[in-house]
This record gives structure tokens, C-alpha cells and sequence, in this order.
């Protein structure tokens, strides 16, 4: 039987069992993407197996936090694990965010392992078109 190995898996795979799983106190970092789309700004998090309810989303401030827990599936006492590399544990991420969003209106969807973040662009930040007066409006004074 042929098998192939990448060594950079294997070295991910070392260091999180030398890390051990996250913790709440000590939360594993959470790979996201994060991108402007029109008015909105997107961010995408990886969370493969983790339910909804596993999910905690806050913003306190201009600092948005996303935390998750993927904990591991039930077995019976007559099976045994011959492989384990799926990361357990608590998942973490912390992202300060501009003042130009619009934190009271975030949308989140969870579909097919990612939760995705929507934050709408804060009217004050749009850019906007300033017209110039003529100039008519003003009095003048005599003095």
C-alpha cells in the first residue's frame, strides 16, 4: 500500500498534541478570511463540526469575539480509536473593528461547517457626493 505524508500536516498535527487541545482559558485560534463586498464586511470562520449551540458570538465595543467548541463524538465502549487527528477543544478568535462599521446590525449564518459574519458599512463611512454652494446665502456686513 502506497501512503503519502506532508511533512507541514504532520508538524501541525505534532504541535497540537503538545499543545493539547484548547481550552476556555486558552482557546485555539480559529482560521477565518475576511473581505469587503459593496457595503458589507465579511468574515468567514472555519468551524467543521461544531453545532450552532457550541457557538458564542459578542461584540462588547468596537472588539468582536467568536468562540466555539468542538467536542468529540460519543463512542461506545467497544470501539477503539485507530486515528485521531480532527482538533478538539475551544476555538477563539478576537477582531477589533473600525469604527466605520455598523455593529448594532451584524448578520451570522452557519452553513456547511463555516460561520459566516456579515457587517454592514456605517452610513457616516459611505462616501457621499458634497455640492458646493454658490455662495448666495451669505450676508454680508458693512461696516
Amino acid at each position: 500500500m502506497l501512503m503519502r505524508t506532508d511533512p507541514f500536516r504532520e508538524l501541525d498535527r505534532l504541535a497540537q498534541q503538545l499543545m493539547g487541545p484548547g481550552t476556555w482559558s486558552r482557546p485555539s485560534a480559529i482560521p477565518m478570511d475576511a473581505y469587503r463586498h459593496g457595503d458589507q464586511f465579511v468574515m468567514a470562520f472555519d468551524l467543521p463540526g461544531v453545532t450552532t449551540d457550541a457557538i458564542d458570538i459578542n461584540v462588547e465595543r468596537n472588539i468582536l469575539t467568536v468562540k466555539a467548541e468542538r467536542r468529540p463524538t460519543a463512542q461506545a465502549d467497544d470501539v477503539q480509536t485507530e486515528l485521531s487527528e480532527r482538533p478538539l477543544g475551544v476555538f477563539s478568535r478576537q477582531i477589533v473593528l473600525a469604527d466605520t462599521l455598523d455593529t448594532e446590525h451584524i448578520q451570522a449564518d452557519y452553513d456547511a461547517g463555516v460561520l459566516t459574519l456579515r457587517i454592514p458599512v456605517a452610513e457616516r463611512a459611505k462616501p457621499r457626493k458634497i455640492s458646493i454652494g454658490d455662495g448666495s446665502g451669505r450676508k454680508e456686513v458693512s461696516g
